[in-house]
């Protein structure tokens, strides 16, 4: 039993936790799957699997330059609390957890794959790092209650392969109105963020002009270049926050941040954070381009051979090149949203519901409020940029703090898991398992089913009838007002 147990974590850790590996494996599939010639799947695979791991490289980049901004922040402000960040509380969690969050995330794949095949709801989610950690929230809230392993593994795989359809298939509007109707899908948990800001878009920016039409003096026409735009502004707001820091804690405190022999190698070292950060952006842009260049191709023999008619379902990242300012806006009013929300919490929320303090990460607000800008852009332009990426700020605030109360003793540790999917999905199971052991499964067997009801039903009357959420074009035909992949 412990070879099995050994060789299903080492799948799930050196491969399947890997969407590099996952990605390349899928698009050699695809590509075998349309009698491609080895030298062209050989191929396919490695520029995919390359592709991503620019992307990972560009994503290392921008998390390393967010993470001294990060401290210089909640320095500047004072505050303390539980910062989310799902690799931290993933790696809490293995040491007790890892054995049955392996067979989660592999049993959870085949069954979503299943579904895919069974229902009209069809999405490969490719995203393997979120099915891991998925698989690793599940297991963290079914076994708080005392729930048996093997049911803890069954149940949590059926879990898994279901919010890995349903999601893709519930925002898949809104991405296609983000792509042009370009055949991919998003499979990233922070999809209840990406549709909201979509609604969002929708309610308020009717006349907003996107945000890829800025128009600039002449004098500053190089800021509509996105990775010279994102570094200049990412240097302005380092030096706010580094200069606020340093002002509040001190030279000795602040110089610590950045290894820096002094406060102006401090400020210099901010800058140079700055700029990789901008660096990063565009690595993880070259990325995502690489990746569709060889797996949409190659997944039309996967629609084809294995499951007809499914749509990958990439990495947020994926939607970043159609819309780089907005990312830069969403991920700005992201982290306000979280700030405002983090006051709000520590005012009213905390002594009402003793809500933790959530405070906000620079890595979450920057992707899934990056995201949310696009998906807001694409629907409300500029002014669906900016609430879009506020709405999701918030959610992603609220939503993890309650979290916390069905994570069981790793509720108590100083971080959470930080995308909205994992919040309000973990909250709703964790709540229906502790109806009991009976009513509890009982309970989680109707919220399965309604949410593949619901998921099937959306899929046939909004994805499949061609309904794209937003303000209609300027004349007919026209295509969204956004910068093209």
């Amino acid at each position: 039993m412990n070879v099995v147990v050994a060789v299903a974590q080492f799948l799930v850790n050196e491969i399947l936790s890997k969407p590099f590996y996952l990605v390349g494996l899928m698009t050699a599939v695809g590509l075998v799957a349309l009698r491609r010639r080895l030298g062209e799947v050989v191929s396919g695979a490695l520029k995919a699997t390359m592709g991503f791991l620019i992307l990972v490289v560009g994503a290392n980049t921008v998390v390393s330059a967010l993470t001294p901004l990060g401290t210089m922040i909640l320095g500047a402000v004072g505050a303390r609390g539980v910062v989310p960040t799902n690799e931290a509380i993933v790696a809490l969690a293995q040491k007790n957890y890892g054995a049955i969050v392996a067979w989660v995330m592999i049993t959870g794949f085949g069954i979503s794959l299943l579904i895919a095949r069974l229902t009209p709801l069809r999405y490969v989610f490719l995203t393997g790092h979120h099915v891991f950690f998925m698989a690793t929230m599940l297991a963290v809230v079914l076994l708080s209650v005392n729930m048996p392993q093997v049911q803890a593994w069954i149940v949590g795989s059926l879990l898994l392969g279901t919010i890995m359809v349903i999601m893709p298939a519930f925002a898949q509007p809104w991405m296609r109105r983000v792509t042009g109707d370009q055949p991919v899908a998003i499979g990233h948990f922070g999809s209840l963020g990406y549709i909201s800001a979509g609604i969002a878009g929708q309610l308020v920016g009717r006349r907003s002009e996107s945000t890829e039409n800025m128009r600039f003096p002449e004098g500053l026409r190089f800021l509509r270049e996105p990775m010279i735009a994102t570094a200049l502004s990412m240097v302005v707001i380092y030096l706010i926050f580094a200069i606020a820091y340093l002002a509040r804690a001190g030279q000795a405190a602040a110089i610590k941040v950045t290894g820096s022999p002094d406060w102006a190698s401090y400020l210099m070292a901010s800058i140079l954070q700055a700029l990789q950060f901008g660096v990063g952006v565009a690595l993880i842009l070259f990325g995502v381009r690489t990746i569709l260049g060889e797996i949409v191709p190659a997944f039309a023999g996967i629609a084809e051979r294995i499951v007809p008619g499914a749509l990958p379902a990439l990495d947020c990242p994926v939607s970043f090149p159609y819309a780089p300012n907005a990312v830069l806006v969403g991920f700005l009013a992201s982290f306000l949203g979280g700030l405002l929300s983090l006051v709000a919490i520590a005012v009213a929320f905390h002594a009402w519901w003793g809500l933790a303090l959530i405070l906000p990460g620079m890595v979450p607000h920057f992707f899934t409020g990056g995201t949310a800008g696009v998906f807001g852009n694409a629907t409300g332009g500029r002014r669906g940029a900016a609430v879009g990426g506020f709405v999701n700020g918030v959610l992603i605030t609220f939503l993890p703090a309650f979290l916390l109360f069905v994570l069981g003793s790793l509720g108590f540790a100083n971080t959470t898991f930080g995308d909205a999917d994992f919040a309000w999905y973990g909250i709703v199971v964790g709540n229906v398992v502790r109806l009991g052991p009976a009513v509890g499964i009982a309970g989680l067997a109707v919220v399965l089913l309604v949410l593949i009801a619901l998921a099937s039903l959306f899929q046939k009357r909004f994805v499949e009838s061609g309904w794209t959420p937003g303000k209609p074009a300027e004349t007919p035909g026209e295509a969204p007002a956004m910068a093209k992949a």
